[in-house]
């Protein structure tokens, strides 16, 4: 205001690049800006915290029962002297900013100059400061009272002080006691709040992939290219000018891909921008994308620039260990550079409700998670095919020329004691013109221990000649890079079936839905590995999307749609340590339980119909009517699921046995008539529990689903977590539980029962093991707050104290194949072949 005329240009400068704007990303607390007609609304950005509050503390050298307020006013009035008497009895204050030379009273604490603001915030009782939009966004995440002082000619203030009161976070100080030190009665009032703020706090994430989304062009069809060309540039100047070495950013995982990325160039910042005018032609630079988009994902951009740099890494092996080099070797001679390469992508799955329910017909809810498979698949002419020295031997063996070869290679072999690369003949998969049986292909992969992995992923390639008739005329190379855990319970094999089916169905030319691929590559699972598993897996790893719950009926797979999770909930995955397995004894012995335990409820149903009809005669009355209609109904009982609890309690509970010889059961009712398991007759199966877990699983996933879109309150997220739980002990009524998931589930009892979270808002509110059971992984379900990662992390300290193993935490969640689609690349330069 006081500069007036001198300043014109810069606002005329500011009126012009404010014209190009095509929307608004707009903030919590914001102030009217009627001139924006698009307006998309993101949560509060605020920075990550480093440390724990006990953490900062101890550093600090002070006790939890000392109250603690930090000064934080970002300058301070020049000549202004702070004193003891400021301060109630017993109180510290921490002072951000203050001068080197300035002289502080003995219950005032200098901060460092780079001391990490987020963590004293967090650490401390309350903050006494100015507002701004960082400072009140950060209180209010912290849940921390902010005692505030007016700022004149802050035209956002009334918006951000409206903001504050609402969350029950501030109290106004007035500016003259703040100066003569009269803080007393502001700190106590301060200490009677409760803020209660509960929205996200990712909003530099989500802001952060709308700006990249943009840039590409993805997501708006802009009128003026200079929109998106302006951005592009601005983002690579950002991250120059951001490169101070020592400097801590926390930045998106994607915009750190684009900082190594510039990492690699030098000169100045106008330099850089000039040179790479578009981050779409340098995004991967080395690889030209003929169909699709790689969405964004840190990890699509990864695996390109893993396979750009094959060559480079067979040169120069001792950058690499040497299973490592074994792996990429192989690779390396895989593809023909000069001919396109197919890439599919497909996640891991989190198991929130359902499990073993699925294959009784369950409604389920499945999250994919941030890790995913990637796989890249190349058909080549066989007389054009680089074949190993082994296969090319046992070709000339036999006399033939050029033969159509499948050769696989797999990274990570070296974490799971497997083979790196598996290649066969295709005509293995054949006698005379038609597929070997499921049974023969199981033969074949068992033969050597470490080539069973070769199942998930060869087994692709029998199951689309078996259902679709598929044949395969030229060869198939294929490259397997997974960042799903094996053995975790998060549907490692899942993501490894669909992604090597999606990336063949791709560079075959087969459109095949997602929900077909998925049962497709449960085909491959269930017939050819011989793994028992049901549907849920495959659909949530191919139709499922990132950052929602795929609901699906199992009957056998029926998509009924995406539930959102809301914005003040969250999931987490945390693994036990314990490897699981579908294909283990416990899992088949469970499931064939529940499928005798469907055969006994209709024999039953089927007795009481012959003896109600007996009795009644041929003019039965209504009700009479209706109980008829439910026998029939249940005498042939598709899946257990469609059994309802009351009517499960009331007719058949009592029934059903507790177990049942494997042989008793085949004399009197012949088969269960479970096509993927075998009865051992010598075998004790338990029956009840098993045939009970479904039925009452499947209410409360119906359960859990309806609580999701009811009002936000303490009463659903305690229901909710008490489904979690129910459904955990239910597992292990029926065998299926660990020592180490059993563990997880108490220590996020312990947290949910502590004082800490009794005398405030609780943040976790349930757990249950996932998945097949018997180890793996635990979903915990939890208030969207600072303090829930806090004590998720705390829950990870303490089961590695207990046990020694620090459990892999599972947080995020990505799009399925489906939502990806596949890239169609071509390498822009070849690499030169030795």
């Amino acid at each position: 205001m006081a500069a007036g005329n001198h300043h014109r240009s810069i606002v005329w400068q500011i009126a012009e690049d404010y014209s190009h704007c095509e929307f608004l990303i707009r903030l919590p607390g914001y102030c009217p800006m009627p001139a924006f007609r698009d307006i998309i609304d993101v949560p509060l950005v605020v920075r990550r915290l480093h440390k724990y509050r006990k953490e900062v503390r101890k550093e600090l050298g002070i006790g939890e029962d000392v109250k603690v307020v930090i000064l934080n006013f970002g300058g301070q009035p020049a000549g202004w002297k702070l004193k003891e008497e400021y301060l109630p009895t017993g109180w510290l204050c921490l002072v951000c900013g203050a001068s080197e030379s300035q002289q502080l009273p003995p219950n005032f604490i200098k901060l460092a100059k780079n001391a990490y603001t987020p963590d004293i915030m967090a650490a401390s009782d309350c903050m006494l400061g100015k507002i701004g939009y960082g400072t009140v966004s950060e209180a209010l995440a912290y849940r921390l009272p902010f005692v505030f002082v007016r700022r004149d000619y802050f035209n956002e203030e009334p918006f951000l002080r409206n903001m504050l009161e609402y969350y029950q976070g501030g109290v106004e100080m007035i500016r003259r006691d703040l100066l003569t030190g009269h803080w007393r009665p502001y700190l106590e009032r301060a200490m009677t709040l409760n803020p209660c703020y509960e929205g996200g706090t990712n909003g530099g994430e989500v802001a952060a992939r709308i700006l990249q989304d943009t840039a590409y062009g993805k997501n708006y069809t802009l009128d003026k290219l200079s929109g998106p060309r302006r951005l592009r540039d601005a983002i690579v100047l950002g991250y120059q000018l951001q490169r101070v070495p020592g400097r801590d950013l926390c930045i998106p995982d994607w915009y750190a891909n684009a900082e190594s990325e510039l990492g690699l160039r030098t000169g100045s910042p106008t330099a850089v921008t000039a040179e790479n005018n578009s981050l779409t032609d340098s995004y991967p630079q080395d690889f030209e994308i003929l169909h699709g988009d790689f969405l964004g994902l840190s990890d699509t951009l990864s695996f390109l620039k893993s396979l750009a740099g094959l060559d480079a890494l067979v040169d120069s092996p001792t950058k690499t260990g040497k299973h490592s080099i074994r792996e990429r070797k192989a690779a390396a001679g895989l593809f023909n550079w000069e001919e396109d390469i197919f890439v599919a992508r497909a996640p891991g799955r989190l198991d929130v409700m359902g499990g073993i329910a699925d294959y009784s017909g369950s409604l389920v809810l499945q999250m994919p998670i941030r890790e995913a498979c990637h796989v890249a698949v190349q058909k080549i002419h066989p007389s054009k095919q680089r074949l190993w020295k082994h296969a090319l031997a046992r070709q000339q063996a036999r006399g033939q020329g050029p033969t159509p070869v499948l050769q696989i290679v797999s990274y990570g072999s070296e974490l799971s004691n497997r083979g790196p690369t598996f290649d066969m003949d295709l005509s293995d998969f054949l006698e005379g013109d038609e597929p070997i049986t499921y049974e023969k292909a199981r033969q074949y992969f068992a033969r050597d221990p470490s080539q069973r992995w070769a199942a998930y992923v060869a087994g692709t390639v029998l199951v689309l000649m078996k259902e679709l008739g598929i044949c395969f005329e030229n060869s198939i190379s294929l490259l397997v890079s997974s960042a799903v855990p094996e053995g975790k319970g998060v549907s490692s094999s899942a993501s490894v079936e669909v992604a090597s089916m999606s990336a063949i169905a791709a560079a075959h030319g087969l459109n095949i839905s997602p929900r077909e691929l998925a049962l497709l590559c449960q085909k491959v699972e269930n017939h050819v590995v011989g793994a028992p598993c049901g549907v849920m897996d495959q659909m949530t790893s191919a139709c499922g999307e990132a950052n929602k719950l795929l609901a699906m009926v199992c009957q056998p797979a029926e998509v009924l749609g995406l539930v959102d999770i809301p914005g003040h909930i969250r999931v987490w995955g945390i693994d036990s340590g314990i490897r699981h397995s579908v294909g283990g004894a416990d899992y088949g012995s469970v499931r064939i339980g529940a499928f005798m335990g469907r055969e006994i409820v209709k024999s039953i149903a089927s007795t009481l119909l012959s003896e109600s009809r007996l009795a009644n005669g041929s003019s039965p009355d209504e009700s009479e009517e209706g109980g008829v209609e439910l026998l029939e109904a249940e005498a042939s009982l598709d899946y257990l699921c469609n059994l309802s609890p009351h009517r499960y309690e009331a007719m058949y509970a009592k029934m059903l046995p507790e177990s049942i010889l494997g042989e008793s059961f085949v004399e009197k009712y012949t088969d269960h008539r479970d096509p993927v398991t075998t009865i051992d007759k010598t075998r004790n199966y338990g029956v009840r529990a098993a045939a009970r877990h479904p039925i009452y699983e499947n209410f409360r996933v119906k359960a859990f689903k309806a609580l999701l879109t009811s009002a936000t309150s303490d009463d659903q997220l305690n229901a909710l977590g008490e489904l979690l739980y129910q459904c955990h002990y239910s597992y292990g009524d029926c065998g299926l539980g660990s020592d180490g998931t059993n563990r997880l589930v108490q220590l996020v009892q312990e947290m949910q029962h502590s004082k800490a979270s009794k005398s405030g808002e609780g943040t976790l509110y349930g757990a249950k093991i996932t998945g097949g059971g018997s180890g793996g992984t635990v979903c915990v379900i939890g208030r969207n707050s600072l303090k829930s990662s806090e004590q998720i992390l705390e829950i990870q300290r303490r089961y590695k104290a207990a046990t020694g193993y620090l459990p892999i935490l599972f947080e995020g969640s990505s799009p399925g194949a489906g939502k990806f689609g596949y890239l169609r690349i071509r390498r822009r330069s070849p690499p030169k072949q030795n």
